[in-house]
């Protein structure tokens, strides 16, 4: 027998009965009217403080979001996620990123297997890799060090490396041979083709990254940059004793699940890292795929990264409902889509290297829990994944902070910045300036924050105003603090988003880790491709993409 959807429910009635009188409620009043509001709604945990006090809800709400969380079994869906149950159903599998970031000492056992063995030796052949690179032993086909490294992935394969590797900038070891990760992930082929205009093909290395070795928009650019090896590196003029092999040898690294496709493609099988088809590659930056980030923040760092990730997991498996951060956070969300239709969520961090981290979360949240069917197949009849977007906050007050404080969306914020930076500077005049600048970006974060939830109430009485000057405020957002951005807080703060993830998809009742859209575009891409290459029959076409085809085709012959 098909059992009910999560809203036709007991604790999703009370809540819809709750927010019909939550909905007039303004956080002015809400604050007013609660001392010790922000004690009440704060929690901490793996070096991050998130304060949830300028969500628009009280006590009683939050205690009937936790009934709802009861009802879904999130308790016992956190239990199968970490013990490595098949919670992704539609392709019968355990997710287990959390598995990446076990200790050596820990044991997973799963379907009779201990996965951590395997897991560290992969991590074990990243650190052998990377002190060949930062010893400068990691040699072209010419005999000349390996300079720059460019990352050829998409989607995880790029997003994970390229934020964590600007996130982390600060940490590069010092008395290492230098090297310069770089990331193309566009099939047009232009961001490879500046890097390939400005690198000297002898110190370039290729990784190539990719969970099936069959992405189109991978290859397509690894097929270039062998191209762009070969004819460079065995043209005229060549070394003597280099030949193809010693370049596909010296100059690639592959990462993926499938090791025969990357033999077949002619990456060495030493040169070879293993992702396991029980990560999704969204979910995939801390095993193989995250080799960029070691290459800049070294191995020791890496593991930092992992550490603090697996402290946000044990946290996320131990604490109560109404301490856990990525329970509490996941309901804050639910409680805006589902009850306060507040559909729009913006990624805020005040501090520059966080620039992508909003990039980073639109494929985590969206690609997870962009579904409307669930688990037994049903079309949901209420909203899953809101919009999410963001930028840094300082750039963002210039762009479309406009639209949050005076437009007509409701938009939930997620503020995020650490609490201490630049106090490790050695020059005193530069360490006070920096600070400064550090407290100035705090200030802005705080104040915008504030505006947001107060509106009007946040400036002083000055007299009566036009309405083009006044603010509504009662926008929903919550904060997140670092202690500071290292290696861990980073870490638990991406673990955090992962967790937030599953915890709404429980609720929702839907599969965050399957992408069955993006496998149909992909397809879809590929049909068209062949029709436009060969000027196949499109007759079977609709109206407007034959008129594209054909546009294209004319264009092609100068007509």
């Amino acid at each position: 027998m098909t059992q009910p959807t999560i809203d036709q429910r007991g604790a999703w009635k009370a809540l819809a009965e709750h927010a019909a009188g939550m909905r007039a409620a303004h956080l002015s009043e809400l604050f007013a009217g609660e001392p010790g509001r922000q004690a009440a709604f704060t929690r901490k945990a793996a070096g991050l403080t998130l304060d949830l006090s300028k969500q628009r809800w009280r006590d009683e709400t939050l205690e009937r979001l936790l009934d709802l969380a009861l009802e879904a079994e999130v308790p016992e869906a956190i239990r199968a996620l970490l013990a490595g149950e098949r919670v992704n159903r539609s392709e019968d599998r355990p997710a287990l990123h959390t598995a990446l970031r076990l200790p050596r000492d820990a044991s997973l056992v799963v379907e009779g297997e201990d996965l951590v063995p395997s897991v560290h030796a992969t991590l074990d052949r990243m650190a052998t890799m990377v002190e060949r690179f930062h010893a400068g032993q990691w040699r072209g086909a010419t005999g000349r060090a390996i300079r720059d490294v460019v990352n050829l992935g998409v989607g995880g394969s790029d997003l994970g490396p390229l934020m964590v590797t600007h996130a982390l900038a600060d940490y590069r070891p010092e008395g290492v041979h230098a090297i310069d990760v770089h990331f193309a992930s566009t099939m047009d082929g232009s961001q490879l083709a500046d890097y390939l205009s400005r690198l000297n093909p002898e110190t370039t290395l290729f990784v190539l990254s990719s969970k099936s070795f069959t992405t189109i928009d991978t290859l397509s650019n690894a097929r270039t940059a062998r191209d762009w090896l070969m004819a460079r590196l065995l043209g005229e003029g060549r070394e003597e004793g280099v030949d193809a092999e010693l370049v596909m040898r010296q100059h690639f690294i592959g990462i993926s699940a499938s090791l025969e496709k990357m033999s077949e493609w002619g990456i060495a099988e030493a040169h070879q890292l293993e992702f396991w088809e029980w990560v999704g590659g969204r979910y995939s930056l801390w095993g193989g795929i995250g080799l960029p980030i070691a290459l800049v923040v070294g191995m020791a760092n890496f593991r930092e990264l992992l550490a603090g990730a697996h402290a946000m997991d044990t946290h996320f498996r131990e604490a109560s409902l109404e301490d856990n951060l990525p329970v509490l956070l996941g309901l804050a969300g639910i409680w805006n889509v589902n009850f306060l239709d507040v559909r729009a969520h913006s990624i805020l961090p005040y501090d520059g290297r966080l620039e992508y981290f909003a990039a980073y979360l639109e494929q985590l949240e969206m690609e997870s829990n962009g579904k409307s069917v669930t688990n037994e197949g049903q079309a949901v009849d209420y909203s899953t994944c809101p919009v999410l977007w963001g930028q840094l906050g300082p750039n963002a007050q210039h762009a479309f902070y406009q639209l949050l404080h005076q437009g007509t969306q409701a938009v939930e914020c997620d503020f995020i910045a650490p609490l201490v930076r630049y106090d490790d500077v050695e020059d005193p005049a530069t360490r006070d300036h920096l600070m400064g600048q550090h407290r100035l970006t705090l200030a802005n974060c705080f104040a915008q924050s504030r505006l947001l939830m107060l509106g009007d109430d946040a400036i002083e009485d000055d007299g009566p105003r036009p309405g083009h000057k006044r603010y509504r405020g009662n926008q929903p957002s919550s904060t997140l603090l670092l202690d500071r951005l290292t290696p861990a807080t980073l870490g638990a703060l991406i673990a955090l988003y992962e967790h937030k993830v599953f915890v709404q998809a429980t609720i929702w009742d839907i599969n965050p880790f399957d992408q069955w859209g993006v496998e149909l575009g992909k397809k879809i891409a590929g049909e068209t491709q062949r029709i436009l290459e060969h000027q196949a029959d499109i007759a079977g076409m609709d109206d407007s993409t034959r008129g594209l085809i054909e546009a294209v085709w004319a264009a092609e012959r100068g007509t």
